[in-house]
């Protein structure tokens, strides 16, 4: 029996995941099209079942208003339907790094989630009409879509400042959110939310 690798080219059975909140929500199911037609959709807290490539190709596909200089020029929602464009995206990226690193691009990823996902944000809570900013514990669910999110959008932001192809851009903004690097646009923030979560208590 042939083992299934990810685009016919990467084995996941391999790949670990160190952080043990998100372990049960990092879905790392062989899988060699990560497009399953969105039909989890439906199902409340079902996402968890999509592997975590195909979710990363979904943010990318919605990264929300991406600001340069004074407006937002990249909306959220510019991307939608253009999934092939996302896939070759992703794969492409997958192809940087491990050319760059010489190591399993899918380990790149899950490392860049466990550095870029808070473990605390801050909340609203209104006491007789005065609002509160209040420290919350963030759910797995919610870090591991924080951390997506926040990778996508410093790629895609990074790609429409410079004359980078968005594929290098997604490659070393992965690369950079692996080794925790302070440069990196979704670890900055994810010090920036912790920090504030902080101030909060």
């Amino acid at each position: 029996m042939v083992d299934m690798k990810l685009f016919n080219i990467w084995d996941t059975s391999k790949v670990e995941v160190h952080d043990l909140g998100l372990k049960d929500y990092i879905n790392l199911d062989p899988i060699m099209v990560p497009h399953t037609g969105a039909k989890h959709t439906k199902k409340r807290f079902w996402k968890k079942k999509n592997n975590v490539v195909e979710r990363m190709i979904t943010k990318m596909m919605v990264t929300g208003h991406v600001k340069c200089s004074k407006k937002h020029v990249f909306t959220s929602g510019r991307n939608t339907g253009k999934k092939q464009k996302m896939y070759l995206v992703a794969k492409k990226a997958f192809q940087i790094i491990e050319k760059k690193t010489s190591k399993n691009p899918i380990q790149i990823l899950v490392k860049a989630i466990e550095h870029s996902a808070p473990r605390g944000e801050t909340t609203t809570v209104e006491y007789g009409g005065i609002k509160h900013p209040v420290s919350v514990d963030v759910s797995p669910q919610r870090r591991l879509d924080l951390a997506l999110g926040m990778i996508t959008k410093g790629s895609m932001s990074k790609s429409l400042k410079s004359r980078l192809r968005l594929e290098a851009c997604l490659a070393d903004e992965l690369i950079a959110a692996s080794t925790g690097d302070p440069k990196s646009f979704a670890v900055n923030k994810k010090d920036m939310i912790e920090r504030q979560a902080e101030a909060s208590r």
